[in-house]
């Protein structure tokens, strides 16, 4: 479950912040790390700052844009610390550590942090299922962005922990029976995988070109239709097949309607 949770840093100004999220990944047995266009990678600061987890720095995966860091994902949860113009679904920082880490065992799963001075764009969390929120002082609620990995990191830690279910029983040498052995409870069921981000995005490029050509969304004037309607797909959770069926119904009515495929 651990391989399948990767922590996603966009356009990090700060190589020091790079190392320091290194730390909390391996302190809460985590393990990779994208950097989105980071401003300043690879860095002697960043390695100073890993300290002891110059591993996870050696590991990190170093891509162009957020697309490409989520691409494989159908999980994808952006930390933001400001109310947006349209509400997203919103998970505290227990609740998200805890659903993370049930879909986390079928699931690949990222978890996106912005930048230092303004965090993630509006287009950037809209890519996102939910959005984690850590309930920080109202009058001061200030985090460096990687002791807000830490925090992250450290509730995912333990909904793995809380996830888990004794398979055999030992003793202790004080006679107290103890677990031996810890297996994850088995999460809900779905008869077909959940879409990727990149099959999400395809599917969203699809629909904005059919509701232009039907005239029915006017990019000149979008009135936030397709912010809504992301929203609404994104917390859906749709599955690959429920993607292809929505597809091909729009292919047949651009075809129909004599429009361009």
């Amino acid at each position: 479950m651990f391989e399948n949770i990767r922590v996603v840093m966009v356009h990090t100004s700060h190589p020091g912040n790079i190392g320091a999220a290194a730390r909390a990944l391996k302190t809460m047995g985590l393990s990779r790390l994208v950097l989105v266009s980071p401003q300043e990678y690879p860095s002697q600061k960043a390695i100073w700052r890993a300290a002891g987890a110059a591993d996870v720095l050696e590991q990190a995966l170093v891509v162009e844009t957020l697309a490409e860091a989520i691409s494989d994902c159908s999980l994808v949860v952006g930390a933001s610390a400001r109310q947006r113009r349209i509400p997203w679904p919103v998970l505290g920082a227990r609740q998200g550590g805890e659903i993370i880490a049930k879909q986390a065992s079928t699931e690949q799963v990222a978890i996106i942090f912005g930048r230092e001075d303004r965090g993630l764009t509006n287009e950037e969390l809209q890519q996102c299922n939910y959005h984690i929120e850590i309930p920080a002082n109202e009058d001061y609620g200030v985090l460096n962005v990687a002791s807000a990995i830490q925090i992250i990191c450290y509730e995912i830690r333990m909904g793995l922990l809380e996830a888990c279910v004794p398979e055999e029983v030992s003793q202790d040498p004080s006679g107290q029976d103890k677990p031996d052995l810890r297996m994850p409870i088995d999460p809900v069921r779905w008869d077909e995988r959940l879409a990727t981000s990149n099959e999400m995005e395809h599917f969203f490029a699809h629909l904005e070109t059919t509701l232009t050509q039907l005239d029915f969304h006017e990019p000149d004037n979008p009135r936030q239709l397709l912010t809504r309607l992301r929203r609404l797909f994104v917390r859906s959770r749709l599955d690959h097949l429920e993607i292809n069926i929505l597809r091909g119904a729009m292919t047949a009515v651009q075809k129909k309607m004599g429009l361009k495929v």
